[in-house]
């Protein structure tokens, strides 16, 4: 097959925007990063030469030359952001979640197919090299079958700046479980949340998912956290597997579920980050048009069990969170 070779611009050059442009410019793919902020614009013309900024991301939808862009903006912004570089021809890749309304994943998904384009959403751990050790042990039937997953996401977080902590951190935990133990999240059986602000943005939430097969998977995400927590606890009927992210070796570890203290820690996996793993998946599925592995139907999936969440979390009090609306005006020269 004769592959293509891939042009990158990034909107959305923040926190996070900043480590997928140091990536996709490491990678060298990287033309174009687009911000409205003009000291987020002057690090990244100082940091990587060569590399055009802009204020308008309509510069980006008619340049020909770039075949691919990154959002990674707010999650109530990529809906539209999403949609527009798609009807402009170029492949996607969107910071997750693809939206906070599983009809407009689905429209964009439907969009991107019906074009022949990526549309890959930045579900992380799926590049992660532990998570992807951990689903091997899965598939060989090491741990037994799947009976329970608890994943665990806390810590603390300053700026707040997303629809609510479910929405900023949940897009990993349930991608991540479904990933791993191999079934799709079928309902969700529990959802809570509360304010520690008391407003409509929670930042606690606890959500449990019945599973395919009858698995029962059970989220916490936090935002208030002062010791950051970030574990994924895997059960099956012969071992229980323990992924603890905060820790810089032996990340992964297995216990015996009948012989006390009989643990295995699990190390045949390389080292390599998550991130850059990802960037350079979507390159390939850019240049190959091979299907991503957080594809659209991928990010529709996570965002109907979110949605369905939000709604037994917020009730009516949910529709005001609906309203929220990103002023892409912004991000166009005045």
């Amino acid at each position: 097959m004769v592959t293509t070779k891939t042009k990158i611009a990034v909107i959305g050059c923040g926190v996070w925007g900043r480590n997928i442009v140091r990536n996709f410019y490491n990678l060298n793919v990287l033309d174009t990063v687009c911000d409205f902020d003009d000291d987020n614009l002057k690090q990244v013309t100082e940091q990587y030469s060569g590399v055009k900024v802009t204020k308008d991301y309509s510069e980006i939808l008619t340049n020909p030359e770039i075949t691919a862009v990154a959002v990674v903006t707010p999650s109530h912004t990529h809906y539209k952001l999403v949609k527009a570089v798609l009807e402009s021809g170029k492949n996607v890749y969107v910071e997750k979640p693809i939206s906070t309304i599983a009809k407009e994943a689905k429209d964009l998904t439907e969009l991107a197919n019906s074009k022949g384009l990526i549309l890959m959403v930045g579900h992380l751990l799926l590049y992660h090299p532990a998570v992807n050790r951990l689903k091997m042990l899965v598939e060989e039937g090491a741990l037994g079958e799947i009976v329970y997953a608890q994943s665990d996401r806390l810590n603390v977080n300053y700026f707040k700046n997303d629809r609510s902590v479910m929405w900023d951190l949940a897009p990993h935990d349930v991608s991540m479980m479904s990933y791993v133990i191999g079934k799709s999240p079928l309902r969700v059986v529990s959802a809570m949340g509360c304010s520690s602000e008391q407003n409509e943005i929670m930042d606690i939430t606890h959500i449990g998912i019945e599973f395919e097969g009858g698995a029962i998977g059970q989220i916490s995400d936090s935002w208030i956290t002062p010791k950051k927590h970030v574990q994924l606890l895997v059960r099956g009927t012969k071992a229980t597997a323990i992924l603890d992210d905060t820790v810089s070796e032996n990340k992964l570890v297995v216990f015996d579920n009948f012989t006390p203290g009989n643990k295995e820690v699990t190390s045949d996996y390389l080292e390599i980050e998550p991130l850059k793993l990802e960037c350079q998946h979507f390159i390939a599925c850019c240049e190959t048009g091979k299907k991503a592995r957080s594809d659209g139907d991928n990010g529709f999936m996570v965002t109907a069990i979110l949605e369905e969440a939000e709604k037994i979390m917020l009730g009516d009090k949910v529709k005001k969170l609906d309203k929220v609306d990103f002023a892409l005006s912004r991000l166009k020269k005045s």
